[in-house]
């Protein structure tokens, strides 16, 4: 914990601003510009960071504790000034001192950049995850890849998503720790020579270059400064920056190639990989990431015990998704060639030590790399590869003797088309654990996505379902709830959400649903006001706020939504039909750049967007607004002024969710399917508290199997008819769709259209809530006060309990 004497006064903090003005920056305080002032806060805030960050360290190498290490290719963690002042206390007497100087606050909080550190749930995930192990105090680090790019900002144009640039860096970022000597030297490329002796044989790796991994340290807070957890980002730097005899020779192009190719590793987040160079690029990121990791990590453990065999007993390395799985090769081979330990016990010192999460269940997000790019950018893992699913095979032929269909479908290597290697199945063979992220995902993986694993080693599956944490998601987004949760029940869910359930007496007392309708409102108001000045669309503060806010894909069904935005706008104009609420409908999120059906759903959310808010018959009850670049500070302004949450993913085909429970802890009712946690959610709230409609996971397996018979039956209903025939009718957006619903008509492999009439009626039922503002807010508060279970302070506690081994409250 920071000492209290560290804490600084409101005029302490003052001096020490003006100091880093002064020698940090070199500028009398009348010449600071609001960026300049913005630099020297940070500055001065980082100083009290980095005495926690090392009383953090002090602590834990004192008690000689087993250490976490959390590898993720993203962390997506918003702005850093606002979230480290809310954890350190520091808000009130920053804003004072800031004050004294003539400066605001809340204005220099806007001049900082989201870290572009990341995409979606995936990263948003891991940075949830680091904020509660520092609250926590679980001993543990980040390790990440310091993206110069990240993925993209996006913009749209004529409603069609353009990618840009994201520079987030490109003016410097004061929270970046870069610590250059402890630089990495990461090969590559090469051959492997092997030896034998007898009956053994060894391998040496030969003629590989060399690129450095230069990192940098990102210190995450815990609330009230408990403990800080280091994410440790590696950015790529050429071992040589040019080569002296070619630059001299007049060839300075050339001279530097090397120094250009080294450091595109860690350009961008998630290369575009529909190229055999792109494809090329990621693996060398996802390896690179996965080698200095290892590299430094061990670095750490030799400081403190020197014998290999207590590896697993004083570190647990948790992958975060396929992307870090070569981890289990680069551990193996660290131990083999490094430090000369026999394959079969550096095997089982890695399986005993790696954990794996996985995060989906579509195939096509399963990484798999062609053995032959292996074999050129990391011969010596191939070979390791190989090793560690000879030994997999033969465990499966002892337990089924002669199932040559068992061995290929449990192989490392698949032979169908382009020789690869299975990444998730080198996760799965190389870790002790292996968890879903909700119930039913956690179940899904058992028996649909790699059943034949389970069979094989059913003790190594289990379910850890995602959560967010509290304190950026509702004290720091929420900040005037927040101070009306701690009036009615303490201040405790802070650090312990389930004592929100202490809200549930005051759920129906008229004068908190006043107040907490009140503080909607205002959130209302303030989203208003960014989407008139940002798209010029002028929407009401008293509709209802409807949102469906995440990456842009097939099977998260905006199309469905845009359907029935299409089809509520055909009945009012063509029927006259009197509305029973008036709708804003808000839309925000990414799509791959070279996901063309997804870019397409964004055009045609733009095309209904585009008749609906031009046509004075509808303009007083139906509104869409599509808020490009969707990132953290954006959610921290959408969420809190949603009243209806859309979480309508075919069923069986979201992971877990964690948008949904974001909306959930702010008092949004979801309107859902029975998808990821959207199940567990409806547990806790009750399933009066929540709007579920659509097929279940069983019931879309079984309708996968006669899909033309389930598509005729929903296409069927007037409806669905009508929807289909104006778009048909060039009523949105020209003819531009036209071929868009043909290929829902002939093909729907995410029952759009089985689950459009069961949306439609679910409306019913929410507008005979959502018209009554008592019965509504009674709902909407016991959302909130049952939203305990899904804190990522809860998800932490299982895994140090139930996967890790490690204390908490130690840190």
């Amino acid at each position: 914990m920071i000492s209290t004497t560290s804490i600084p006064t409101a005029r302490q903090l003052r001096d020490s601003i003006a100091r880093y003005a002064r020698y940090s920056l070199g500028l009398e305080l009348e010449q600071l510009t609001p960026r300049d002032v913005y630099l020297a806060t940070s500055l001065a805030l980082r100083e009290v960071i980095i005495d926690g960050l090392l009383a953090t360290e002090r602590r834990v190498a004192a008690a000689n504790a087993k250490r976490v290490y959390y590898l993720s290719v993203e962390f997506l963690l918003g702005r850093v000034l606002d979230n480290n002042l809310l954890n350190l206390g520091l808000h009130d007497t920053c804003a004072e001192a800031l004050r004294m100087l003539g400066s605001n606050l809340e204005e220099l909080e806007e001049l900082e950049p989201d870290p572009a550190l990341g995409n979606g749930g995936l990263g948003r995930l891991a940075a949830c995850f680091l904020d509660s192990m520092a609250s926590l105090g679980v001993p543990g680090y980040g390790y990440g890849i310091n993206y110069e790019f990240g993925l993209f900002r996006q913009t749209l144009k004529d409603g069609a998503q353009e990618e840009q640039p994201d520079e987030w860096r490109s003016r410097g970022t004061p929270w970046l720790l870069r610590r250059p000597d402890l630089t990495c030297r990461v090969p590559i490329f090469g051959a492997v020579e092997e030896t034998r002796s007898g009956d053994r044989s060894q391998c040496r790796w030969i003629g590989f270059k060399e690129v450095l991994g230069v990192p940098s340290d990102l210190p995450v807070v815990g609330y009230a400064g408990r403990s800080i957890t280091p994410l440790r980002l590696f950015a790529a730097q050429a071992s040589e920056e040019f080569d002296m005899a070619i630059f001299n020779a007049g060839d300075y192009l050339r001279a530097v190639e090397q120094k250009i190719q080294s450091e595109r590793i860690s350009k961008v987040l998630y290369p575009a990989d529909n190229s055999p160079a792109g494809r090329e690029l990621r693996l060398i990121q996802e390896y690179f990431f996965v080698a200095c990791s290892l590299k430094d990590i061990l670095k750490r453990h030799l400081k403190s015990a020197d014998d290999v065999k207590a590896l697993p007993d004083r570190i647990a390395l948790q992958l975060n998704d396929t992307h870090p799985a070569l981890a289990v090769a680069e551990l193996v081979r660290v131990l083999q060639d490094d430090w000369n330990v026999p394959f079969d016990d550096a095997f089982e010192l890695t399986r005993r030590t790696v954990a794996f999460t996985n995060h989906t269940l579509l195939p096509e997000a399963l990484e798999r790399w062609p053995v032959a790019m292996l074999e050129r950018v990391i011969p010596r893992h191939l070979r390791i590869i190989y090793a560690i699913n000879e030994r997999l095979l033969d465990t499966v032929g002892k337990r089924w003797p002669g199932d040559t269909e068992k061995q290929r479908t449990l192989s490392l290597i698949g032979e169908d088309g382009e020789k690869h290697a299975r990444m998730a199945h080198l996760a799965i063979a190389g870790s002790h654990s292996v968890n879903g992220v909700s119930t039913l995902h956690g179940q899904l993986i058992k028996t649909r996505l790699v059943p034949q694993f389970h069979e094989l080693w059913p003790e190594r599956f289990n379910a850890k379902t995602n959560g967010v944490t509290q304190r950026r998601w509702l004290l720091k987004t929420n900040p005037a709830l927040a101070r009306l949760l701690s009036e009615l029940v303490g201040d405790g869910w802070i650090t312990d959400l389930d004592r929100l359930r202490g809200l549930e007496p005051f759920a129906q007392h008229a004068e908190v649903q006043s107040r907490f309708l009140a503080i909607r409102r205002a959130h209302k108001e303030r989203l208003a006001r960014i989407i008139r000045d940002e798209l010029g669309i002028t929407i009401d503060p008293a509709s209802t706020f409807d949102a469906h806010v995440k990456r842009i894909h097939e099977y998260k069904r905006q199309l469905m939504n845009a359907l029935r935005i299409g089809l509520e706008y055909v009945e009012l104009v063509d029927d006259g039909k009197q509305p029973v609420l008036a709708r804003t409908y808000l839309f925000a999120g990414k799509a791959a750049p070279g996901y063309v059906a997804a870019k397409t759903i964004i055009r045609f959310i733009h095309a209904v967007a585009a008749v609906v808010n031009s046509d004075p018959r509808t303009r007083d009850v139906l509104r869409v607004a599509y808020l490009p670049d969707y990132r953290v500070t954006l959610a921290e302004r959408i969420i809190p002024a949603t009243d209806l949450s859309a979480q309508i993913s075919t069923a069986g085909m979201e992971a877990s969710g964690t948008g949904n429970m974001k909306f959930m802890m702010n008092g949004a009712l979801t309107v859902g399917t029975l998808d990821g946690a959207n199940i567990e959610m409806q547990d806790e709230a009750g399933a009066d508290n929540m709007f579920i409609f659509g097929l279940t996971a069983e019931q879309v397996e079984l309708r996968r199997a006669q899909p033309r018979t389930s598509d005729a039956a929903a296409a069927r209903d007037p409806r669905v008819k009508r929807v289909l025939a104006a778009v048909k009718d060039e009523r949105f957006g020209g003819g531009a769709f036209k071929e868009l619903i043909a290929k829902l008509e002939e093909h729907d492999p995410y029952f759009v259209l089985a689950d459009l009439p069961l949306l439609l009626d679910a409306q019913t039922r929410v507008a005979e809530v959502v018209r009554d503002p008592a019965r509504f807010a009674h709902k909407a508060l016991l959302n909130v006060a049952r939203s305990g279970p899904f804190s990522s302070d809860r998800t932490i506690r299982d895994y140090a309990r139930e996967i890790w081994d490690v204390p908490v409250d130690l840190a």
